[in-house]
């Protein structure tokens, strides 16, 4: 058989993309080849089953590949894609990461590989040790911070793929973005699971802010540092001050709000209130007034009536959101909310479309107040860029890829500045 490179198909977050940019460098160095590796996600029943279907497809299109499949579905429930036909190996979120997995798949995966390798991840208590240079374009980087979480909201099946929060040292993650600046990036991006619980492991317990700040102090280089999803209730005074003194952190923080109805949010098992969310959007756009926010909210979450519905609506004004997130509740087994009483799944498609269209209208809003601006840009490609708000603006003539640019904006074309 001619010897083909693995295919990676990837589901679910960001995390989860910076892991399968690992796998295929831990997989080349194994010399790992003719294989599908599936890097699945848990969050909802829905992106199980689109893995599912993704597995069954790529089964068709090359039926003599060795078919792998991992990630948090595969961690969660191992034995719901061992029992596929199509599947060959089954691997944890732990094992994705050991270079040690994929030296055993590389001579001859089938027949020599245990099938289920899906050890427990409340044991892990260390991040793994991989570190990629450069995933995301040849403009931004991300960087893993944090995997894991400690908290248990009741909707929520990730912390039985991802484990306990663990972080990587500040000084390995200063080392790395180092490398990237180097290497000619000129925007880095923070990830991990629960971003604001990093440090709480670490000697001393440093938080995010700590991290932010040590960042921006020992690489004076680095034009644009961002941080990904944050749990308001968590920012430390740290981050507070970064955000009001650091021009370099870009000022876009994406929440996870998850309901504006503070009964909802306890049967959540969420930390914060209405009012916690309400404030932290304020205190932070005082701080910086060009702040802008991004939310994930949960629509039809179980027992929401009417009037705590409004509520999760009237929160995308009062915290003046541009960039919605908006998941339609769906069950997932195993989870407390599951056994609470269900909204009608019509009801909550309807809640989620006037969650997104309230969330398009802010976004509109927020295009139109930017005319006549003037923003840097970061390009991603000759004609597209983004601000220091995360917006797309396009270009009708090519500027240099990967560079920051000066540009007034001209207009709105649909959801995309035009400069």
């Amino acid at each position: 058989m001619t010897k083909v490179a693995p295919i990676f198909s990837n589901h679910g977050c960001r995390l989860n993309a910076y892991e399968t940019e690992a796998m295929k460098e831990l997989a080349a160095s194994a010399g790992v080849d003719n294989a599908i590796v599936v890097n699945t996600c848990a969050v909802t029943s829905e992106a199980v089953r689109k893995a599912r279907q993704d597995i069954r497809r790529l089964r068709r299109d090359h039926p003599e590949a060795k078919l792998i499949v991992t990630g948090c579905a595969a961690q969660t429930e191992p034995d719901t894609f061992a029992k596929m036909n199509e599947v060959d190996i089954v691997l944890g979120n732990t094992e994705k990461m050991n270079p040690a997995t994929w030296a055993d798949l590389a001579p001859d995966l089938i027949g020599q590989t245990e099938p289920v390798q899906v050890d427990d991840i409340m044991s892990v208590t260390e991040t793994a040790g991989h570190l990629i240079d450069g995933f995301g374009t040849r403009s931004r980087a991300y960087v893993q911070v944090q995997n894991g979480c400690d908290h248990r909201c009741t909707f929520c099946i990730i912390p039985y793929g991802r484990g306990n929060s663990r972080s990587v040292p500040a000084g390995v993650v200063v080392d790395q973005i180092k490398r990237l600046v180097d290497s000619g990036y000129n925007e880095v991006v923070l990830t991990g699971v629960d971003l604001t619980s990093w440090g709480a492991d670490l000697p001393a317990t440093p938080k995010l802010g700590d991290l932010v700040m040590r960042i921006l102090k020992l690489v004076p280089d680095l034009p644009r540092l961002r941080i990904s999803s944050i749990d308001s209730i968590e920012v430390d005074d740290n981050l507070l001050c970064a955000i009001a003194t650091e021009p370099r952190l870009m000022p876009h923080l994406h929440l996870s709000l998850q309901h504006g109805d503070d009964m909802i949010l306890k049967r959540m098992k969420r930390r914060h209130l209405r009012d916690d969310a309400i404030a932290f959007c304020q205190e932070a756009r005082k701080l910086r007034p060009d702040m802008t926010y991004g939310a994930d909210i949960i629509a039809g979450f179980p027992t929401e009536t009417e009037a705590m519905f409004a509520n999760s609506l009237a929160l995308v004004e009062e915290c003046d959101l541009t960039w919605l997130h908006v998941f339609p509740y769906s069950p997932r087994p195993g989870t407390p909310a599951a056994k609470m009483p269900a909204v009608n799944g019509k009801l909550i498609k309807q809640r989620a479309a006037e969650l997104r269209a309230a969330g398009t209208a802010q976004v509109d809003q927020h295009l139109q107040a930017q005319a006549g601006k003037t923003h840097h840009i970061l390009m991603e490609n000759t004609r597209m860029g983004r601000t220091e708000q995360f917006t797309e603006v396009l270009f009708n003539t090519d500027q240099p890829e990967s560079q920051i640019v000066r540009a007034q904006i001209t207009g709105v074309a649909g959801q995309q500045l035009t400069a």
